[in-house]
C-alpha cells in the first residue's frame, strides 16, 4: 500500500464546483491540503452531461470564487465547463491528484483520519466531502421494470433529444430535468409525463431572496438530520422560452399519476389504463454519494448526517473532523460556493482545536 508519509491538515474529496471553491479557501487560510478526484480530467459532473445541454440552459450556474464564468451561449456546457474548470485549477495552483476513487475513510487511535483509495492513503486531521450525488442516480422499483421491452435511461445517460425522434416516450419525474427533457423531445415524438405528485409550478421570478428561501427549506431538514431534499425540489417548476413550444403542444398539462406497473410494451395505471411506450427517461434524481464515509458512522438515528449552525453550516454533528460540501443545503450550485468557504473555516476551527488540545501553536507533521 501507498501512503503519504506526513498528515495533512485536510483532505477534500472531489473537485467539482464545491470542491474546488473549498480548495480555494482552503488555499487562502494556509491550510495544506489536497483534493483527490476520481475524474481522469477537470469538470466534475459536467463533463459527464449530455451533449445537447448548452451553456444557455445552466444558467450560469457553475461560477466559482474570484473568476468569471463562462458566457451563457449555446456552447455545450459538457465542454464549456471543464475548460473553465481546468483553468481554475492551473490558475490557483490547486493541489488535485486524479483519478483517485476514494473507497472509506477510517478514523485513527491518534485522532486523524485515513483516506483510502484503492492501494493508496492519506492520512489527514480534517475532510471535507465534495462527492456529490452525480455518481448515485436513484430509479424507483416498479413491478414489471425487467421485462419492459423498451429502452430505459436516468438522467446520467440522457442520449440526447434526437434519439427519441419517432420513439412514444415515458418521461417520469417531477423536477427540472424532467421539464427540460420534455421540452426537447415533445416536438419530436409523442411523450407522456408521470409525476408521483402534483408540479409546483412557479408562477413568480426566481430571485435570490427565493434561492435563500428555498435553501432555508433543506437547511431545516439536515439540522434535524433528516435525509437532505434537493433545493430545486422545494423552489417550483418555471418554463423557460425553450420549452415553450412543449407547452403549446399541451405536454405540461396532460400529465398523469404514477402508473401501477410496467409490462413489455408500457405502462398500467391502477384504473386498468395502458399507455404503449418505446422509452422511459426517469429523471427521478439522484442519493448522495457518501458510501465511503461509513465507517465514521455519521448518520443520525433520523437516517441523514447533521449539520452544524442548525443546519446553515457544513460540519458534521457527529465529527467536527467532516465537513461536507454539495450535501442538502449545498447540493445546489445555488449554495455550493458559499459552503466552500465555510467548510475552510470550519477545517481552520477544528485544527485550531487541535492545536489547543496538543498545547502547540501549529499541527506538526507527523513521518
Amino acid at each position: 500500500m501507498t501512503s503519504t508519509p506526513t498528515v495533512l491538515d485536510s483532505v477534500v474529496i472531489g473537485a467539482g464546483q464545491a470542491g474546488l471553491s473549498a480548495s480555494y479557501h482552503l488555499a487562502r487560510l494556509g491550510i495544506e491540503h489536497v483534493v483527490l478526484d476520481a475524474n481522469d480530467t477537470p469538470g466534475g459532473a459536467w463533463q459527464h452531461r449530455w451533449d445537447a445541454l448548452t451553456m444557455r440552459d445552466v444558467h450560469g450556474v457553475a461560477e466559482l470564487p474570484g473568476s468569471t464564468p463562462p458566457p451563457l451561449t449555446q456552447a455545450r456546457a459538457n465542454a464549456a465547463i471543464p475548460e473553465y474548470f481546468a483553468g481554475y485549477e492551473a490558475a490557483h495552483e490547486l493541489p488535485i491528484v486524479r483519478p483517485v476513487r476514494v473507497d472509506r475513510v477510517d478514523s485513527n487511535d491518534d485522532g486523524t483520519l485515513t483516506v483510502h483509495a484503492g492501494d493508496r492513503s492519506w492520512r489527514t486531521r480534517t475532510i471535507v466531502n465534495a462527492t456529490g450525488t452525480w455518481t448515485q442516480p436513484f430509479i424507483p422499483r416498479y413491478p414489471g421494470q425487467e421485462i419492459f421491452r423498451g429502452e430505459q435511461f436516468h438522467t446520467v445517460a440522457y442520449p440526447g433529444p434526437e434519439h427519441f425522434r419517432g420513439k412514444r416516450t415515458l418521461v417520469v419525474g417531477g423536477g427540472a430535468s424532467a421539464v427540460q427533457f420534455l421540452g426537447a423531445i415533445a416536438p419530436l415524438t409523442e411523450t407522456l409525463w408521470v409525476t408521483r405528485r402534483e408540479p409546483v409550478w412557479r408562477t413568480d421570478d426566481f430571485t435570490p431572496e427565493a434561492g435563500i428561501a428555498a435553501v432555508a427549506l433543506v437547511e431545516r431538514r439536515v439540522a434535524q438530520g433528516l435525509p437532505p431534499e434537493s433545493v430545486v425540489s422545494v423552489t417550483g417548476l418555471a418554463l423557460r422560452e425553450q420549452e415553450r413550444e412543449a407547452e403549446r403542444l399541451g405536454v405540461y398539462a396532460a400529465r398523469r399519476p404514477m402508473f401501477e406497473r410496467l409490462e413489455a410494451e408500457g405502462a398500467r395505471w391502477a384504473d386498468g389504463s395502458f399507455e404503449p411506450v418505446d422509452a422511459i427517461i426517469w429523471a427521478t434524481g439522484f442519493r448522495p454519494a457518501i458510501a465511503h464515509l461509513a465507517p465514521l458512522q455519521l448518520r443520525s438515528p433520523a437516517g441523514g448526517i447533521q449539520l452544524d449552525k442548525a443546519g446553515r453550516g457544513t460540519g458534521a454533528v457527529a465529527d467536527a473532523r467532516v465537513q461536507l460540501v454539495g450535501y442538502g443545503p449545498s447540493a445546489s450550485t445555488i449554495g455550493a460556493n458559499r459552503a466552500g468557504r465555510t467548510a475552510a473555516r470550519g477545517v481552520e476551527r477544528s485544527l485550531a482545536a487541535v492545536r489547543a488540545a496538543s498545547g502547540v501553536s501549529r499541527a506538526p507533521a507527523a513521518g
